[in-house]
Formats: C-alpha cells, sequence, structure tokens
C-alpha cells in the first residue's frame, strides 16, 4: 500500500460522519482561544474602532455620528458584565466569527451534502485574512458578519423551499435589518439577493412570487423604524460620513478607473493565501460551469453580485472602496469554490492541504503577536489606563463627586470613559455650551471631565 494511499485512508477515518462534528468544534474552539489570548497578551489597548463603539455604547443610542447603533449595543452589553477587562471584547468578537463559522458549516451540509466538503469549506476561508488577523478589532466589520450569515442562510431556507415557512421570512427580515444596524455597506447583500428572486421570478420564471415574502420586508421595516427616524432627526450624519470616507466628495474623473483598480487588485492579494490553499487541494480548473444548477446560482448570487456590485459603485462614482469594508463578503467564498471544485479534489493532495492549512491557521496569530510586540507606536500601545488613573487623580485632588461625563474625541475621550471607574458617559466633542451644562469640570489638553 503505497503512503500517499496509506494517509488519505488515515485521513478518512479522522473525518467520517462520526467525527465531522468533533473536528469542526476543536477548530472553532481553537480558533476562539488563540484569537482572545494572542491580543490579551500583546496588546496594552483595546484598538481604535473597540474604543469608539465603548464610548458610544456609554450613551447608547439609535445612531452615532459615524455608524448605525449595534456595534455601540453589544460592547455595551459585555461592559455592564466585565467592565474594563480588555480580553472580554477580544473575546467578543471572536464569539462573532465563530457563530459566522457555525452557520456557514450548516449551509454548507445542505447545499454539499458531505461533511467533510463542508469542514473544507470552513477551513478554507480561515485563509482570508479578515476571519483571523483583523478580527480582534470589534468594530461595525465584524458586527456584521453573523447577521450576512444568517441572511444568506434565510435566503437559502426559502430559495430551497417548496413551502415557504412564515417563520424563514421572518428570521430573514429580522437578520437583514440587524446586518443593516451594524452597516449600510450590508446593502449590497440585500440588492443580490433582490436581484436573485428578481431573475427567478421575471426571467427564468422557475419561481412564483409569494405575498410570504412582503414579510420579511415589513419585519426589515419594523426594526429599522427607530434608526430611521434618528437620521432624520440627525441629518442623515451617518450616511454623510460614509460618503465623505469613499471620497465621493473629490470629484476627480481620474478616481473611476483608479479605485476600481486599485480595488481589484487588492482583492486579489486578500484571495492569494485562500487561493494557495484551494490550488493544494484539487487536480485541476473545470472548464465549464453548469449555470443551470440552482445552487450554482445561488452561491453565484451571494458571493459574486455583492463584489461586482462594489466594484460597479466604485467605478460609475469613482468612491474609495476601503480593504476593511470587504469583511463579510468572502464568507461564502469556501462554499463557492468547493461547490465548483468538489469532483476535482485529488485525494493525493489532502497531506499537502492540511499542512497548508495548519501552517496558515498557526502563522497568523504569531505574525499578529510578533507586530503587536515589535512595533511600540501603534493605537494598540497607547497608554490609556495610565492616563485614565491621573486624570481621576486630578479630579479627586479639586473634587469629592465622580466624573460623570467626559468629552473629546472618540479615541482620548473614550479610553477615559472605558476606563475611569465611575464610567462617565461620552457626550461628544468639547463645546462651550456642553460644559456650561455641567456643573463642575476639568480640561486636559483637549478633553474635559465633569459633573
Amino acid at each position: 500500500m503505497s503512503r500517499t494511499v496509506y494517509s488519505y485512508r488515515l485521513i478518512k477515518m479522522a473525518l467520517n460522519k462520526r467525527n465531522i462534528n468533533n473536528i469542526f468544534y476543536i477548530f472553532v474552539t481553537t480558533h476562539l482561544i488563540l484569537w482572545t489570548v494572542v491580543p490579551t497578551i500583546t496588546n496594552s489597548n483595546l484598538p481604535l474602532d473597540t474604543i469608539e463603539a465603548l464610548a458610544w455604547g456609554s450613551n447608547l443610542d439609535w445612531g452615532f455620528n459615524k455608524h448605525p447603533p449595534l456595534s455601540a449595543f453589544f460592547t455595551e452589553v459585555f461592559f455592564q458584565i466585565f467592565g474594563p477587562q480588555d480580553w472580554a471584547y477580544y473575546f467578543l468578537s471572536q464569539i462573532f466569527v465563530v457563530i459566522s463559522f457555525f452557520i456557514i458549516f450548516k449551509l454548507s451540509q445542505e447545499i454539499l451534502n458531505d461533511g467533510t466538503l463542508s469542514l473544507l469549506s470552513v477551513f478554507l476561508i480561515e485563509g482570508i485574512y479578515f476571519y483571523n488577523f483583523t478580527t480582534p478589532e470589534f468594530n461595525v466589520n465584524v458586527c456584521q458578519l453573523p447577521f450576512w450569515c444568517l441572511t444568506v442562510y434565510y435566503t437559502w431556507k426559502i430559495y430551497n423551499s417548496k413551502k415557504i415557512e412564515l417563520y424563514d421570512c421572518i428570521l430573514l427580515g429580522a437578520a437583514a435589518a440587524f446586518g443593516i444596524l451594524s452597516k449600510y455597506l450590508f446593502i449590497y447583500l440585500l440588492v443580490a439577493i433582490d436581484l436573485l428572486f428578481a431573475y427567478l421570478i421575471f426571467i427564468k420564471k422557475s419561481k412564483r412570487f409569494d405575498f410570504k415574502y412582503l414579510v420579511s420586508l415589513e419585519v426589515f421595516f419594523v426594526i429599522l423604524i427607530p434608526h430611521i427616524i434618528w437620521l432624520f432627526n440627525n441629518d442623515f450624519i451617518t450616511i454623510k460620513y460614509g460618503f465623505a470616507r469613499a471620497g465621493l466628495n473629490e470629484g476627480q474623473m481620474i478616481n473611476h478607473l483608479k479605485y476600481p483598480l486599485i480595488f481589484t487588485l487588492k482583492q486579489i492579494g486578500i484571495l492569494v493565501p485562500f487561493l494557495i490553499l484551494v490550488w493544494l487541494l484539487i487536480k485541476k480548473i473545470p472548464k465549464k460551469l453548469n449555470l443551470k444548477d440552482e445552487k450554482l446560482l445561488f452561491l453565484i448570487f451571494i458571493n459574486l453580485v455583492p463584489i461586482v456590485l462594489v466594484f460597479m459603485t466604485a467605478l460609475i462614482t469613482g468612491s474609495k472602496i476601503r480593504t476593511m469594508w470587504m469583511t463579510p463578503f468572502y464568507l461564502f467564498f469556501g462554499t463557492l469554490f468547493i461547490y465548483l471544485l468538489k469532483n476535482q479534489i485529488n485525494i493525493k493532495k489532502l497531506n499537502s492541504f492540511l499542512i497548508g492549512f495548519i501552517f496558515l491557521f498557526l502563522l497568523s496569530p504569531i505574525l499578529y503577536g510578533y507586530v503587536s510586540i515589535s512595533k511600540t507606536d501603534k493605537r494598540t500601545d497607547y497608554p490609556g489606563r495610565d492616563i485614565a488613573i491621573k486624570v481621576q487623580m486630578a479630579w479627586h485632588e479639586q473634587h469629592d463627586e465622580p466624573i460623570k461625563y467626559v468629552l473629546g474625541d472618540e479615541w482620548a475621550a473614550g479610553n477615559l470613559s472605558y476606563h475611569i471607574n465611575s464610567r462617565p458617559i461620552w457626550k461628544g466633542l468639547v463645546t462651550k455650551q456642553k460644559l456650561n451644562s455641567f456643573e463642575k469640570y476639568m480640561c486636559i489638553d483637549k478633553i474635559c471631565v465633569g459633573s
């Protein structure tokens, strides 16, 4: 018996139906522990976006100057449970990632009808740095992940069912609304889903319009109503911020070519480790695609169409698509590629694939830890706790009352709100009007605290 065949049989024994779930649980547990422990040990301060979310969370509203409210809501829930413990927010971020992996695994099982292939589809996306290296920073991008996955999953349930269940429509509407409340870029997935059903109903005519679809829409808007009201009351500040970040106010014609090109090159770069893992797994690339295959059609619409829509946005408007905005777009790439290439998987390459996967799985936290320790000028090196102690001591030399409020930008003032024992409420930037509303206050540089 050849060594390759013997190794393959060992792998198949390890990946039998009874053990598939155990292997998956070991994988996600290891991922969760690694990516909670490594940043906890190597970082001195929480990352920028997490501190921002905590600042907003101290003064919860239905929206904030940069983003909708959901990321702030989750960080505030964790603050109420754990307080200013940095590990808790790294843990929070990994919970969102691991939940996403669970949903991807479940959907892959339903589409691929094979536990081993479903496991491989999750292993593959571990090669995309959005789902490892960048995950310690809990932010709106990470906050989207489980809702993106749930939206795709319940879309599949409706897409694949002969009889549409009402509760699937309700859950789809809720997941989509929570996705929008995480980040507006979620709209690209929803447009892709709408295009899918429009194609099936009006062009392919393989489905009929079902009034239960409207239930999803109703649930979606009912959940969004408070945020929509907030937007009107706050001059659509979050939408204007998004347009400004995308560089829509630059108005240069060259941007219509430059930014789409940069966008394309960055996406290729991001996918290189993923594509290497794919290459380690297959014999060859199939020459033809069966576009009549309903499963493939679904996977194309939820994977590729949102990315094409983003590219078209950059091309038409000349907007700059920032790399991290694409965080949720590749969640089901493993499922898509495994489905396309399932007949081309080379059993002789399974050893090489597993070695490549384990190498990337361990390399990411090692690199993260090295960068975190070796570079000392990052946000995560900011002495937030020390500054908070000094401010608190200076305050108590003059006042007996606890600090109730803090003014300043989300980073500096947000760190004080997070670290000061009384958990002061972040009230935005410093203005004379706000200071006059305080009974007592003290200012240091561009930060003010008061009661």
